[in-house]
Formats: structure tokens, C-alpha cells, sequence
């Protein structure tokens, strides 16, 4: 790279067509700018300008060096006026799976957004992998089993509770649940990608001889929770995913909070970025807000 103070003095000789006019735009002395363009024209081995008599000629070398300086400043300029427009908030990346970005995660962002103004949040909800060390995300909230790159902090959240849940209008309608046997007259709903299944929680609850063979299956949780919400069936979920309808009374727990617990989620970022403080910040966030989930809410 050539010295940056003797191009911006070629740039400005170039459109202005004098080295006096170049030295007025830049508060320098004619003389300066004289002797950077030579410094430049030495450091490019060509001549850049034609000197006749007290005017000054582009040669075919620096009119196109010329043009091509003049659009490389063009993108500085346009790279300087988007950061005062964009550059005032930092941008947090989160990358979450989908049901814990749908029924935990969205209805608490505008919590953080209130307590962190100058930042602003963008959400990727996939089951996809990202890679966070070329900086596709500034988080990963994975579920289940996780195999982190090097590089990468794993942050593994509280264990979760696994509960029996339904509409209000199921749990007491013409067919009430108050019992463990009840359910074999109601119709179970499965959420496939769930570390633990109704076989699991009717075996830990000795309801060993209930079938589990038949029901409705989705292997999204926001979607089998829809379906529970809707009065299709009886479903077994995490409580974490189904707080906000069970405290808006759109579900219910007919057997209570007791539970097969598990670790589920886990948040992943990159160790080289742990004190950044846009991540920093939202990392200590997030674990007082599920640190206060699971005071408010404990399992039995």
C-alpha cells in the first residue's frame, strides 16, 4: 500500500486539475502536495502527471489510477455515512432452535431490548448447526446431546421438567382427568424430538401397563403444544416451553409439577468473545432469567 496521505493528495490534484487548488481542499501547502504526488509516482514507477509550464496533464497511466482512487474514497465515504446512519447499536446474533425461540425466548425479548437500548436483536430460529467462529452468530441455543467446536463455551442450562399438560376444557370435561388411568381415554400427543417420551414418564409414575402406541406425533414442540392448546390430546413437555400458557390458563397441569427432570438446552459462543460486552451482557441475562424461571416455578 502506498503511503495513504500522498494518494489522498493525488486523488484531490486529479479532480480539482491543480496542485494549488488540491492544497486549499487539504490545508497543506502546494509544495506538500507537490512533493507526495512524486513520493507516489516513485512508489508506482510511472510519471501520474503531465507538469506544462504551471498546469498540470494526467498521463493515460494516471487517469486510470484516478479513476479507480476515486471510486475506492467513494466506498469510504459510503462506508462512513453508514456507520452514522447503522453503527450507533450493536447487532446481537442469536441462533436458537425453534421451539425454544417461539415459546421461551421471543415472549422475553423486549425485556432485554428495555434493559439494553443500544442494542438490537436478530433471531435465526433453525435446527440447523451454525458456525460461530466465522461469526454467522453471536449464540447457538442447541437441544439435547451437543459436540461443540473447538474454541467454543458451552453454557448448559438448568435441568427442565417434564409434565403432563392440557386444555382446562379437557382436563374437566365430559371425560375428566383426576387419574393416571384416565389418560387411556383420551387421545396422547408426542413431540418426537423430546429427551424424554411418555413411555418414560408413565414408567417413572408406575403406570406401566398404559399403551403409548397411538396418539398424534409432531417433531416440533411450539406445534404439539398448539395442538394440547387446542384441546386435540394430553400432552408431556418440558414446563419451561409451556410457562406462558399455563400462567395465561390456556393449559393446565392435571397431575402436577412432578416430573422427569432433564438438562435440555444448552448455549454455545465462542470463548475468545466471552467478555465482549454485548455478549457478556446478554449471556449473565439470560441465566438470572432462568434462574428466576425455576425459583418461580419450582418442580415438586
Amino acid at each position: 500500500m502506498p503511503p495513504l496521505q500522498a494518494v489522498r493528495c493525488f486523488e484531490a490534484a486529479s479532480r480539482l486539475g491543480s496542485f494549488s487548488a488540491a492544497a486549499e481542499e487539504l490545508l497543506i501547502t502546494p509544495s506538500a502536495v507537490s512533493h507526495q504526488i512524486r513520493a507516489l509516482e516513485r512508489e508506482v514507477g510511472l510519471p501520474l502527471f503531465h507538469r506544462v509550464h504551471r498546469s498540470i496533464v494526467l498521463t493515460d497511466a494516471g487517469r486510470r489510477y484516478a479513476e479507480q482512487i476515486a471510486e475506492a474514497f467513494g466506498l469510504i465515504e459510503a462506508a462512513t455515512r453508514h456507520i452514522d446512519r447503522a453503527g450507533k447499536s450493536d447487532i446481537l446474533t442469536i441462533h436458537s432452535v425453534p421451539s425454544f425461540a417461539t415459546q421461551w425466548l421471543m415472549p422475553r425479548l423486549s425485556r432485554y431490548s428495555a434493559l439494553q437500548p443500544g442494542t438490537d436483536i436478530r433471531l435465526n430460529a433453525s435446527l440447523d448447526r451454525v458456525n460461530l467462529a466465522a461469526g454467522e452468530a453471536d449464540f447457538d441455543i442447541r437441544y439435547g446431546t451437543v459436540f461443540p467446536d473447538p474454541g467454543v463455551e458451552v453454557v448448559s442450562f438448568p435441568e427442565e421438567t417434564f409434565v403432563v399438560l392440557c386444555a382446562p376444557e379437557v382436563a374437566d370435561g365430559p371425560r375428566p382427568i383426576r387419574a393416571l388411568q384416565d389418560l387411556r381415554s383420551h387421545t396422547l400427543i408426542f413431540s418426537e424430538v423430546n429427551l424424554v417420551t411418555w413411555r418414560d414418564w408413565l414408567d417413572h409414575k408406575g403406570a406401566h401397563d398404559i399403551p403409548t402406541d397411538r396418539g398424534l406425533r409432531f417433531d416440533r414442540t411450539f406445534m404439539s403444544v398448539g395442538a394440547v392448546v387446542d384441546g386435540l390430546g394430553i400432552g408431556l413437555e418440558s414446563r419451561l416451553m409451556v410457562q406462558r400458557e399455563l400462567d395465561t390458563g390456556r393449559l393446565v397441569l392435571p397431575f402436577g409439577t412432578d416430573g422427569i427432570r432433564r438438562v435440555c438446552h444448552h448455549l454455545l459462543f465462542m470463548k475468545s468473545k466471552a467478555n465482549v460486552p454485548k455478549i457478556k451482557t446478554f449471556r449473565e441475562w439470560l441465566v438470572v432469567q432462568l434462574a428466576d424461571e425455576a425459583t418461580r416455578h419450582p418442580a415438586s
